[in-house]
């Protein structure tokens, strides 16, 4: 079974071709960093108009690239949640064009449920039996949660953030330190020249039992760090700060970084350590998505957890990692296989409900 997959939620325009839910065939990412660069951050408006802009052509070379034509499509994926609500609707509009032109089912992918699939990619010889019961972590720059999981698309949400998700504390940390956009992966490659034990920034822990995540305690430390407490320099207007990261060495921004990064981490290790201490079935598989995965600091310890806990690792390949469309694809083919399609009033939505009880 051959699936067009289109991504369109954020500001990355994306198709994908895969055959049987693991195959990929193509996997075109049009990104738009460059667009919002002087930002800081994405602009809703401007990530909408791009997609509209680019959405034919990425297709359209996504099936280039994979050797096939329209007709040799079985069905059509789309990202219809979570995401920028005016970026979503291009490619569901998209696809609703598609599968009415083609006469070809519409599957509607929840992107949050599609990180999780991406380590399932390009691997023939995975079976549900050796890979669930599983856990599944996302780490992006609009959410951060654990799941169980009993195969792809059965799955609980037993913990998330009660503020900001990783991949935001990455960007905000990576703006304090006037690193440019997009500042996670900038960030990264600086702690790994840095001092991770210069600062003690805290390492949220919540409550004893919980399984929630907080980093926003820990972007006002490097807040603090960096520019000192608003208001104390003499003569400084009410709310200004003492200093920037210009009035640092390279070693001290650096220092900053790497022990920004350790509490980062340390935080989303111990929430899986306490998921595992508390699951009743042993998983087999931790199932990990979203585009902090491609931290390099994150893989390393994600591994060691696994061998600590014999237990498997699925990390995404780092095409996989950001944003795609593969992943959609791929998880569309989980639904379409039980004969589970949606019709052309498929709507987008800006907010997952991925493992909430309905």
């Amino acid at each position: 079974m051959r699936i067009l997959g289109i991504e369109s939620s954020c500001d990355e325009t994306a198709a994908a071709i895969v055959d049987d839910g693991r195959a990929v065939r193509s996997n075109v990412i049009a990104s738009q960093h460059d667009l919002h660069a002087e930002y800081a951050g994405v602009v809703p408006e401007i990530a909408s108009r791009a997609h509209a802009e680019r959405i034919s052509a990425v297709i359209d070379r996504a099936l280039r690239e994979a050797g096939c034509r329209l007709s040799d499509i079985d069905a059509v994926a789309v990202g219809n949640r979570p995401g920028l609500i005016g970026a979503l609707l291009v490619g569901v509009s998209a696809a609703k064009a598609l599968a009415w032109s083609l006469d070809r089912p519409i599957v509607g992918v929840d992107h949050v449920v599609a990180h999780l699939y991406a380590g399932l990619l390009d691997d023939s010889d995975w079976t549900m039996e050796s890979v669930f019961p599983a856990i599944g972590l996302v780490v992006s720059g609009g959410h951060t949660a654990m799941y169980e999981l009993d195969a792809p698309l059965a799955i609980r949400r037993v913990g998330a953030t009660i503020d900001d998700a990783i991949g935001e504390a990455y960007d905000k940390a990576a703006t304090i330190l006037n690193l440019p956009h997009p500042g996670g992966p900038k960030l990264d490659r600086l702690a790994q020249t840095g001092d991770e034990r210069a600062h003690d920034f805290p390492i949220s822990r919540l409550a004893p039992d919980s399984l929630d995540f907080s980093f926003s305690g820990l972007k006002t430390a490097v807040l603090y760090t960096v520019r000192g407490n608003p208001g104390k320099q003499q003569g400084g207007a009410p709310g200004s700060f003492e200093r920037d990261a210009s009035d640092l060495t390279e070693q001290q921004v650096a220092d900053v970084a790497a022990s920004f990064q350790r509490a980062a981490v340390s935080a989303v290790i111990l929430k899986l350590e306490r998921l595992l201490e508390r699951c009743d079935v042993k998983p087999r598989t931790l199932l990990v998505g979203g585009g902090v995965s491609a931290n390099s600091r994150l893989r390393a310890e994600l591994l060691a957890l696994g061998e600590r806990n014999h237990l498997s690792v699925r990390l995404p390949r780092m095409a996989y990692c950001l944003d795609n469309a593969a992943m959609l694809a791929g998880l569309a083919h989980q639904r379409h296989i039980t004969g589970d399609a949606d019709d052309l009033a498929l709507t987008a939505s800006p907010s997952s409900t991925a493992g909430l009880a309905t």
